[in-house]
């Protein structure tokens, strides 16, 4: 899929996270305790961003103490969970980080992420989105959700900045 946007002018970096950070399945024990599975080569790439001057940011429309842990882990400290409207949500980060939308590049997977990723300057989904999404991104990345998507899009980012430091 060729890419025909500047994306070197990326400072935000918005996720998703069941479908997206995850595999989408909820795993649930028989005592009610709840699992998820993250993808540790993603979590690698999160670490990274701040090399790159790009702020990873989370909403999601769950609640769950298990991402709280995982975001704390990769000190992502922009982290909304419980979230029914994610543009609204993403309009106050903008601001509060001065930013305008064309500097923000956003990952999810279902309809709920549409209207986010519209707004946006980039935007991507894993390769097991569904197909309303994947006809509105400008990327679909070749892995899917929770198997290094996340690494995908922003190996993509940085190689993008790499080569835009690089130009005169």
């Amino acid at each position: 899929m060729m890419i025909n946007k500047d994306l070197s002018n990326i400072r935000m970096l918005v996720m998703d996270v069941d479908g997206t950070l995850t595999d989408g399945k909820i795993y649930i024990g028989e005592h009610g305790e709840i699992f998820k599975a993250f993808n540790v080569k993603d979590g690698y790439r999160l670490n990274s961003l701040d090399k790159y001057s790009i702020i990873p940011v989370i909403i999601t429309g769950r609640n769950s103490a298990i991402l709280s842990r995982r975001a704390a882990e990769l000190n992502i400290s922009e982290v909304h969970q419980g979230i029914d409207n994610k543009l609204e949500v993403l309009d106050e980060i903008i601001d509060r980080h001065n930013l305008k939308y064309e500097n923000v590049a956003y990952i999810g997977d279902d309809i709920n992420d549409i209207e986010c990723m519209k707004a946006c300057g980039f935007n991507a989904c894993p390769a097991d989105a569904v197909q309303e999404v994947i006809q509105t991104v400008d990327y679909v990345c070749k892995l899917n959700g929770g198997e290094g998507a996340v690494r995908e899009l922003i190996d993509l980012l940085i190689v993008k900045e790499k080569i835009a430091l690089s130009t005169p």
